[in-house]
């Protein structure tokens, strides 16, 4: 009889053993649907694809806002958000300090390294002398006293204007000029053609180093970090998101890119018109190592081998 009893309460704990592990295994329903945002940018753009394309294969849904950095925090704040790609340090310093202090947001992973951001110059401006921030005043009528940025209400614009009203380098009166990466690089590429001098904002990875001859200005330390803005570009979360969502909260804190693997996906979108969809997925083929340590004990949505379903998605091994 105690040998009977003996074996039903085995078999008991066995099976709550399966049901708990079974539990944990998935995700509670409202982590199906991934809310992320994008700022515009062709490599933020990217890293979303890429991603979304994960997120699709574990049989999670990806919503992707297009919101201005600023809102994105505030987005984050309130829950809205759930993920953001583009963290961009230490340009964005300034935005991001007051959330972390309020541990209203949490900086998940460093998902791109090597990376730079400030102010750049055609390759004959920088033949003719400016090769630093300080070249810049000297030259004012050249440039118009202009300095073309991104989108309104961008950190790295932010960062110029306190250059600006910080009178730095002699830059006191000069203006900055905002509008979108697109309507930027616009005006970059047609003073290129007439050969006439502008000063603007650069980062790598973009398409823009390769199809522009650019010079980096040194310089500008105080403003976007040494090493011409040697940059890591960080994946943040809302408050909570890992904890309640921990299985494709593991994928965040494992997804990491870098500049050449992005710099394939912006060209295909920029230069030859391929859907960043269709870009990422291809980007995700030719690089199928990648998919082995982001999805390093990744389950899919419903508590599957994620590693193998994304595989099985993509048609790689």
């Amino acid at each position: 009889m105690m040998k009977k009893l003996f074996k039903q309460a085995i078999s008991g704990v066995a099976l709550l053993c399966a049901a708990a592990s079974l539990a944990s295994a998935a995700e509670p329903q409202s982590c199906m649907q991934v809310n992320m945002a994008g700022p515009g940018w062709t490599d933020i753009d990217a890293t979303n694809a890429m991603t979304g394309v994960v997120l699709k294969a574990l049989g999670y849904k990806q919503k992707v806002a297009n919101l201005s950095v600023p809102i994105t925090y505030q987005g984050l704040k309130k829950g809205q958000i759930d993920v953001f790609l583009g963290n961009w340090m230490p340009a964005q310093a300034p935005v991001v300090k007051p959330f972390e202090e309020e541990k209203s947001i949490v900086v998940v992973h460093p998902n791109l390294s090597n990376a730079k951001f400030t102010l750049a110059v055609p390759d004959y401006v920088a033949a003719a002398g400016v090769h630093s921030f300080a070249d810049l005043a000297k030259n004012a009528d050249k440039f118009d006293s202009k300095i073309y940025g991104i989108e309104p209400g961008a950190p790295a614009n932010q960062n110029i204007k306190k250059m600006v009203d910080d009178k730095a380098f002699g830059l006191d009166s000069w203006k900055v000029v905002e509008s979108s990466e697109t309507g930027m690089l616009t005006q970059v590429e047609r003073a290129v053609r007439e050969k006439k001098w502008i000063v603007f904002l650069a980062w790598e990875p973009h398409v823009m180093n390769t199809k522009f001859k650019l010079t980096y200005l040194d310089g500008g330390d105080k403003y976007f970090g040494p090493n011409y803005g040697g940059a890591t570009v960080n994946t943040v979360a809302r408050t909570g998101y890992a904890e309640q969502c921990p299985n494709v909260g593991r994928l965040f804190r494992q997804l990491t890119f870098n500049v050449d693997l992005e710099n394939g996906v912006i060209t295909e979108v920029l230069e030859k018109k391929t859907s960043v969809d269709v870009a990422a997925t291809e980007a995700l083929k030719r690089h199928p190592e990648l998919l082995k340590s982001w999805l390093d004990g990744v389950n899919t949505a419903s508590g599957g081998n994620g590693l193998q379903a994304v595989q099985t998605a993509l048609g790689v091994k």
